[in-house]
């Protein structure tokens, strides 16, 4: 699920994220995190359907725009060893 070729930006173009009202503030911490765990939770639906993840793809452009890459890499590896504190 996390190998390193599904954590590569596809391709085409890129554009800012649209507005969400959940996160009106200019801080987009939680809009980040959201995105980040929609993502995963996304993907790990898809794989028990045996579908496609690319419906997925969305989220991935939101958090891969909006999150620092320190906190991505963070992220999956606490995902990786078990001690990622949200809920997937």
């Amino acid at each position: 699920m996390l190998d390193v070729d599904s954590q590569k930006p596809p391709k085409g173009k890129w554009s800012t994220p649209p507005f969400d009202p959940r996160f009106p503030n200019q801080n987009q911490t939680r809009n980040c995190y959201q995105n980040f765990l929609d993502y995963h939770r996304c993907v790990k639906r898809m794989s028990r359907r045996g579908k496609s993840a690319q419906p997925c793809e969305y989220y991935f452009r939101v958090f891969h725009s909006l999150c620092p890459r320190s906190w991505v890499q963070r992220w999956t590896e606490q995902i990786q060893e078990g001690t990622f504190a949200g809920k997937i």
